[in-house]
Formats: structure tokens, C-alpha cells, sequence
């Protein structure tokens, strides 16, 4: 039960159900121009998880990174922090007549009790953005990108334990198709004859490929559920805690390294270049995208749309690095796409538009009863006035003629 501060009244708090309930009626009622800038939000998207493999190979220098990965982690959190206090800068500006100031301290604290969840996600987070650099020492650019994708097929299980989500079976099987795909562009991917921390690389590549599939895909859903089910606050407000949470949590790394490392450490720029200073900003547009994914959108499209990105990843892989597009790759890619098609297709959708046509039956049947007890009873009026008037007219005496 949550308790309203103002009235003290206490209504039902929101459970996993009732949040993707509210927000498949929130999609089924979607404007043309909303869907406009969803497609213009899959399209950055695509670009900025593009680029982001890509800048980090950059990044390297002799299979090495001569700067700190927590430390271009917590420069991202910092830029997206201070995009975040920005927008709600503008919108206090802007804001009408009445309105309570969104940077006011009751608006502020409050929106802080009420997204307290969002911690969770952005520790998780904070684990994952260092594990994208683990993984380049492995593996190249194309094959983190398609690695990623692996995120699709746990997400989907999470939101069904997790948040009630209906998927058909068709879309199960889009997401078996997902995983072959990925499973035939892995057979190249392991570089043979490296170690490293003592193991050899099969070891090595597939511990940190099972974090980092469960990691991600466990802060996406819990960010998501966390949006969603305080759908009122501001996301702009949302962002603010959530970049606030994972910058904190990067600061921590920062200071536990320097116990280990010594202070030279604590020097966040050090080993830095302008590939690292395009990574960073990169990193923080894509977590600003991803956000309203989670908000306004969902995790699964959040996904299938970094899966385009593996295309453009490894084209440019190929254009700027050398590496080879071998047919493993084309035909991986082919069963993606495959499977993007079979998963947002119509006749994927049949069943869950059913029960949703279900829920809208009963509503429907409910109105026109309502409304059919309504006639019933405007009819019973009447007849009560009519069978009224005749007994008034019956009891009046005949006048003589």
C-alpha cells in the first residue's frame, strides 16, 4: 500500500501486471508524430551503439588502454548528470501558470523517494559500461556488437518473470532464430593462442561473455519497470537520479582503485585522446536515447534496434580496421534480420491483440451494459409517469356534458 503525503489516503501500490498493462494502453493510443520520433530514436540509436564498439578499438593502443575504463565511465555519468540538470533547467523556464517548479526542494525530494529503485539499474550499469572494454580485448568490434544481442533473448525471459510481459509463440521462436544467428557469427570470433589474468582465452571469453549478457539485461529491465511504474515523474527528474546513482558508484571505483594502485589513479584524464573524449560523448547520447526507450518505448525494440547496428559496426570494422566480413557474418546477420521481421510482424502479434481485445470486450460489454441499464431505467421513468398520469386522470371527477 502507498500512503499519499498530502491527504494520507492509501491506494494499492503498483504491481508488475499493472505496469505493462498501463503501458500497452499508453502504446495502443500512440499519435503518428510519436511514432515518428520513435523511428528517429531507433535511428540514432543505431548509429551511437554503432560507433561505440568502434571508438573503443580506436581507444586502443598495442591491445592495451593507456587510460582508466571507470574513468571514461564516470565522465559519461558526469556529461549525462549535467544534460539532465539542463533540460530541467529549460523546463522550468518554460513551465505555465500554477505549476510547481521542477527543481523546486519538496518537487526534488519527492521524486527521489519515489525512484529510489532506479539505484539498482545504474550499479548494474556501472558494471556493464567496464565490462564493454573487457570484452574488446577479446573479441573485435562486429562481435561485441553481435554479442550484445544475446541481451534480447535473457530480457525477454526477465520481463516475462519479472514484469508479466505476453509473448506469442512466434516471437519466441524470432527469438531462437536471434540466438542462431549470433551462435553462427561466434564460431570466428575467438582469437586463438592469447591469455589473459591466467586463463586462456576460451575460459576467459565465455566468463565475461555470460556477465556480460546478465548484467545489462537485468539493469534494462529493472530500469524500465522503474520508468515505468512511476510514469508521472518527469524524465528528466528520472535521468537525474539514475546518471547521479551511477556516477557515484563510478566515483567509489575510482577511489577503490586508488588504494590499490596509489593516488596517480585519482587522475581521471590521464591516458585520455580524442578518441576517448568521442567515446564519451557518444556513450552519454546513447544512454540519453536509451532512456526514453525505457520511458516512452520498450526494452525489447531498445534491443532489436542495436541489433541494425550490428551492420553498420561491422562495415565500418571492415572499412577502417581490415577485418574481414566472412560468410559466418553475412549469413549470421541474414538470420537477424530474419528474425526482426518474424518478431514485429503482424502474425506475431495476433495473440497479444486478442487478449488485449479481450480486456477492451469486457470494458465494451460493461459500457453498453451500463448503458442499457440506463435506457432499462429512463424507460421505467417514463412508464412510471405514464401509468401515473393515467391514475391521476382516472381519479379526476367527469365533468357534466
Amino acid at each position: 500500500m502507498i500512503e499519499c503525503s498530502v491527504c494520507h489516503s492509501k491506494i494499492a501500490s503498483p504491481n508488475s501486471k499493472s505496469v505493462y498493462r498501463a503501458y500497452d494502453r499508453h502504446r495502443n493510443h500512440v499519435s503518428s508524430k510519436t511514432r515518428f520520433l520513435n523511428v528517429l530514436l531507433v535511428g540514432g540509436d543505431c548509429v551511437l551503439v554503432g560507433l561505440q564498439p568502434i571508438l573503443v578499438y580506436m581507444s586502443k593502443v598495442d591491445g592495451g588502454f593507456n587510460f582508466s575504463p571507470i574513468s571514461v565511465n564516470f565522465l559519461t555519468e558526469v556529461a549525462k548528470v549535467i544534460f539532465a540538470i539542463v533540460m530541467l533547467l529549460f523546463q522550468a523556464r518554460h513551465k505555465k501558470v500554477g505549476e510547481k517548479s521542477l527543481l523546486s526542494i519538496s518537487t526534488l525530494v519527492q521524486a527521489a523517494r519515489n525512484n529510489l529503485l532506479l539505484a539498482v539499474p545504474a550499479l548494474l550499469y556501472a558494471i556493464n559500461n567496464y565490462l564493454k572494454f573487457i570484452m574488446q580485448l577479446y573479441f573485435n568490434p562486429a562481435t561485441v556488437k553481435m554479442l550484445s544481442n544475446l541481451k534480447v533473448l535473457v530480457i525477454a525471459i526477465l520481463l516475462k518473470m519479472i514484469m508479466k510481459r505476453r509473448f506469442s509463440i512466434i516471437q519466441w521462436e524470432a527469438l531462437a532464430l536471434l540466438l542462431i544467428g549470433i551462435s553462427i557469427n561466434q564460431l570466428w570470433s575467438s582469437p586463438e593462442g592469447t591469455t589473459s589474468f591466467g586463463l586462456p582465452v576460451a575460459a576467459g571469453a565465455y566468463l565475461y561473455t555470460i556477465i556480460f549478457v546478465t548484467v545489462p539485461s537485468l539493469a534494462s529491465v529493472f530500469n524500465e519497470y522503474a520508468m515505468k511504474s512511476q510514469f508521472e515523474t518527469s524524465i528528466y527528474h528520472q535521468n537525474l537520479f539514475l546518471y547521479g546513482y551511477g556516477a557515484m558508484f563510478n566515483f567509489l571505483a575510482i577511489l577503490g582503485t586508488a588504494i590499490f594502485k596509489g593516488p596517480s589513479s585519482l587522475d581521471i584524464l590521464q591516458g585520455h585522446s580524442k578518441a576517448t573524449m568521442f567515446l564519451i560523448c557518444n556513450n552519454a547520447a546513447q544512454g540519453i536515447l536509451s532512456s526514453f526507450f525505457f520511458k516512452y518505448a520498450d526494452t525489447i525494440l531498445k534491443k532489436y534496434s542495436s541489433t541494425i547496428a550490428t551492420i553498420f559496426t561491422g562495415i565500418a570494422s571492415a572499412v577502417l580496421f581490415g577485418h574481414t566480413l566472412t560468410i559466418n557474418f553475412v549469413l549470421g546477420i541474414s538470420v537477424v534480420i530474419i528474425s526482426m521481421h518474424q518478431f514485429f510482424s503482424a502474425l506475431s502479434k495476433v495473440k497479444d491483440e486478442q487478449q488485449g481485445g479481450s480486456f477492451e470486450m469486457v470494458d465494451s460489454q460493461d459500457s453498453r451494459r451500463s448503458k442499457d441499464a440506463s435506457f432499462l431505467n429512463m424507460t421505467a421513468g417514463a412508464n412510471e409517469d405514464a401509468s401515473h398520469r393515467v391514475n391521476e386522470e382516472e381519479k379526476r371527477p367527469l365533468l357534466p356534458v
